[in-house]
């Protein structure tokens, strides 16, 4: 165990995540005594202090435990995790959206005060880089003649749009600052995108379950949406897919590629290109929804299905509300070549996106600001991820299923299917605990046994508590 280890101040991660590796292979199973703080220092080459930070992480993952005059025991394992949820099953129609009434409810209830909300797939504002995003603003008030009063240029702002392309780069993409199109958030560039490619009764391919906002949005177009059974680990199904192009004369898909909401599924880079090609085959454009990609837990960013794009098919859409200000509602679109009709749309539509925002995040980007935000954000989410899918295995019944995500911020949990979850939402309402249930990610009102819960937010008492509360109702279900 005397590996080359990088510079000092990382020391105590590769130190941790070789234990965790060890941890999730089995090879420390739950119970085991680990080597005393004073050993791993000395058989590790490091100081005593790396060894405690080393142990430190591993705690505040949920992964160890330290007791009283004993030293670090494992506290997880893999075989302790529940079954993931089932792929879904597919449809026989393309069917028009009815889910509206059920989301408002959802939404109507949870706007109450002192509710525990599961529900909001989003940061916790103590995550983001407040201060900076202040002194960001104030700065480009300064500098701004207008003090950004003006309109900004339909387009978006070109310093803006220039930093968008080059974080591009981490995913493989080149665009330029005039392939961009900035939006006031994703499900505006979004609906940009469906406007521009689909006409009224026009079939759509989507993913199933997704994010109900998707829905609202193509209800508003007028389409019809064909739900396409998607694997909780793998993402879409890309053969059943190909099938149902023909039966449902499709003429758009829209898929969320990277820790699907709600899933957390990210499809392989392999099975995107063969996605972007196989479409490309028949001429059908592809929505991509990357918001969750830069909130990647392994080593390396996922890549989009644009940077295999070779016929501008692909119309990619982000938006800095997940991992930076959800309330700036900066997005935007690399449209390919339906660029100028979603221009078009946009001038018709909202004309100018918030011009003091567009600024202040493009002061933030180009202050190099960004990436050791997003660094501190992705190890707080897989910490957060694993104490949440920790606490449900404990907490809920053993014929739950729950997923894994590698990313984002939400996690999809299937029960016993005697077990309606939007009963449970009401019931949980009672306790001020607020849940997403199932039936909202889908047009026809499906996973009735299902929720999602974020964990969006950094763990306490209080969560661990919610989530005791939550599996207790479950398990005390009549």
């Amino acid at each position: 165990m005397n590996d080359v280890l990088p510079k000092p101040d990382h020391k105590y991660n590769a130190v941790a995540e070789r234990i965790e590796t060890l941890i999730t292979k089995n090879v420390f199973k739950v119970g085991d005594k680990l080597l005393s703080v004073r050993a791993l220092s000395k058989e590790q080459g490091i100081s005593l202090s790396t060894a405690f930070q080393a142990y430190y992480l591993l705690e505040s993952k949920g992964l160890i435990e330290a007791r009283p005059q004993s030293g670090y025991y494992v506290k997880y394992s893999p075989e302790h995790i529940l079954d993931l949820p089932r792929t879904s099953e597919p449809l026989d129609d393309a069917l028009p959206v009815t889910i509206d009434d059920m989301i408002n409810s959802v939404y109507v209830d949870l706007n109450a005060k002192n509710i525990l909300n599961f529900s909001m797939a989003a940061p916790a504002i103590e995550l983001l880089p407040t201060a900076k995003l202040n002194k960001a603003v104030t700065h480009v008030l300064r500098e701004s003649k207008t003090s950004c009063l003006h309109y900004e240029h339909i387009q978006g702002n070109v310093a803006l749009r220039r930093q968008i392309a080059r974080q591009a780069f981490n995913w493989g993409g080149t665009p330029s600052e005039e392939d961009i199109v900035v939006t006031a958030g994703c499900v505006e560039a979004l609906s940009l995108c469906i406007k521009a490619i689909t006409s009224p009764g026009d079939a759509i391919a989507i993913e199933s379950p997704t994010y109900f906002a998707i829905f609202q949005v193509m209800q508003s177009h007028g389409l019809k949406v064909v739900e396409i059974p998607t694997d909780p680990v793998l993402g879409l199904d890309i053969d059943y897919l190909a099938q149902a192009i023909p039966r449902f004369n499709i003429k758009a898909c829209l898929v969320v590629s990277n820790f699907n909401n709600p899933l957390g599924s990210c499809m392989p880079d392999a099975r995107k290109k063969h996605l972007v090609e196989m479409l490309a085959k028949k001429d059908i454009p592809l929505i991509e929804d990357d918001i969750y990609g830069e909130l990647y837990f392994g080593k390396t960013r996922p890549k989009t299905c644009k940077s295999f794009d070779k016929k501008g098919l692909v119309l990619h859409c982000a938006s800095f509300s997940k991992s930076l200000a959800p309330g700036y509602r900066i997005g935007w679109t690399i449209p390919g070549k339906f660029k100028d009709k979603v221009i078009r749309l946009k001038r018709m539509h909202t004309v100018s996106t918030n011009t003091l925002a567009q600024a202040a995040v493009a002061d933030f980007l180009s202050n190099g600001r960004f990436e050791l935000h997003l660094r501190h954000l992705r190890k707080a989410l897989h910490t957060q991820a694993l104490r949440y899918l920790q606490a449900v295995c404990e907490y809920f019944p053993e014929d739950t299923c729950i997923s894994r995500p590698q990313g984002g911020f939400t996690l999809w949990i299937e029960m016993n299917k005697k077990i309606n979850a939007y009963k449970l939402h009401k019931r949980a309402l009672k306790h001020n605990i607020g849940i997403a249930p199932g039936p909202i990610f889908s047009s026809q009102g499906r996973f009735e046994n299902c929720f999602r819960i974020s964990y969006g937010e950094p763990w306490s008492p209080k969560i661990e508590e919610g989530l005791k509360t939550l599996g207790k109702l479950v398990r005390e279900w009549r």
